[in-house]
């Protein structure tokens, strides 16, 4: 055990003045006589929650609470803190009698030397719980070392957590549940994610127009959705088209050039930034009456100026509008303002 723990001393680039909790966070409780680390892994997972929450915070002082949710989340999944333990190969050091864990863990390492890239939200195959456990064991294991100062266990651990997920990363990567409900309303379907509690357990039920499809848990209650999202994808893909065709952002606002409820979207950006509502206009009328062609504008007053934008020509004045809000978007992304 002498020999694990300085490897992982030597991994977190931190020697703990205790030694015995970074064996207790390298024991599982299949191996006999020996205290386990669910105790550190208990503390552990709230203790990266937190840390992850303080350091969002900070690095995103415009965000909303649901961006920000969203961001802790990736960062704390099952999946991407198994992740951190196969990069940093944990699992080697953990003393276990587990010959059925041992051989799941093997699966997923290969799984994941497939994949070639980082995967926010799961990969080829379901990461075991078991490293997720050793990273917010060892996690764990710090924060009680260093007298459970917050700030200390970030120093120390952001390394190990790398990489940490970030907006402009999730921009380009599909978030379940906002593909659940962009899918659903293609489908003119009808989404409810109900939550509920079990135990310290967080339960989250996906329901299309009233009927149960699947559900998932998490000990938070942002994984538990994500996880009921996920699977709800995998059993509708049966029935509908589950496929995106766009990259969708945590804003929900896809790559592609016309975006979908593109007005909605801006409406509730300039909401959310306190400016003036966006504002429409006809510049063009084309075509004979049967065969009216419309191109329109939008306008937003801002501390910045009046951003002023045309869109593309349209049949209906709708579509037109939409048009306008898409590019008005596009605008805000190249400014940094979106």
């Amino acid at each position: 055990m002498g020999s694990s723990v300085i490897a992982v001393e030597r991994i977190l680039s931190y020697k703990f003045k205790n030694k015995k909790l970074l064996e207790e966070a390298l024991t599982h409780c299949s191996y006999p006589d020996s205290a386990s680390y669910e105790r550190l892994e208990f503390i552990g997972d709230s203790a990266i929650g937190l840390a992850l929450t303080n350091y969002f915070f900070l690095a995103y002082p415009n965000l909303h609470q649901g961006q920000l949710s969203l961001l802790r989340a990736a960062n704390v999944s099952t999946e991407k803190l198994a992740r951190v333990a196969v990069t940093h190969g944990l699992y080697n050091y953990v003393r276990r009698n587990a010959a059925t864990m041992d051989a799941k863990v093997k699966e997923f390492v290969d799984s994941v030397a497939l994949e070639g890239s980082s995967v926010p939200y799961g990969g080829l195959m379901k990461a075991p719980k078991v490293l997720a456990d050793i990273v917010e064991s060892v996690a764990g294991a710090v924060y009680v070392d260093v007298n459970f100062d917050l700030q200390k266990l970030w120093v120390i651990i952001r390394g190990l957590l790398e990489p940490i997920y970030t907006l402009e990363e999730l921009q380009v990567e599909p978030q379940p549940v906002t593909v659940l409900f962009d899918v659903c309303q293609r489908n003119g379907k009808q989404v409810d994610i109900k939550n509920w509690k079990n135990g310290s357990k967080n339960i989250a039920s996906v329901y299309v127009d009233g009927t149960f499809v699947a559900s998932g848990s998490s000990m938070q209650k942002e994984i538990a959705r994500l996880n009921a999202a996920r699977e709800a994808l995998i059993k509708l893909s049966g029935s509908m088209d589950t496929k995106i065709k766009t990259v969708v952002t945590i804003n929900g606002i896809d790559e592609s050039f016309e975006i979908e409820g593109a007005k909605q979207k801006l409406h509730d950006f300039c909401c959310r930034k306190k400016w003036q509502k966006p504002k429409y206009s006809i510049e063009k009328k084309l075509g004979p009456s049967h065969g009216r062609r419309f191109v329109c504008s939008v306008k937003i007053p801002t501390c910045y100026g009046t951003f002023y934008i045309v869109g593309d020509e349209k049949s209906r004045v709708k579509d037109a509008e939409n048009s306008a809000a898409s590019l008005m978007i596009r605008a805000l992304q190249e400014r940094k303002h979106l």
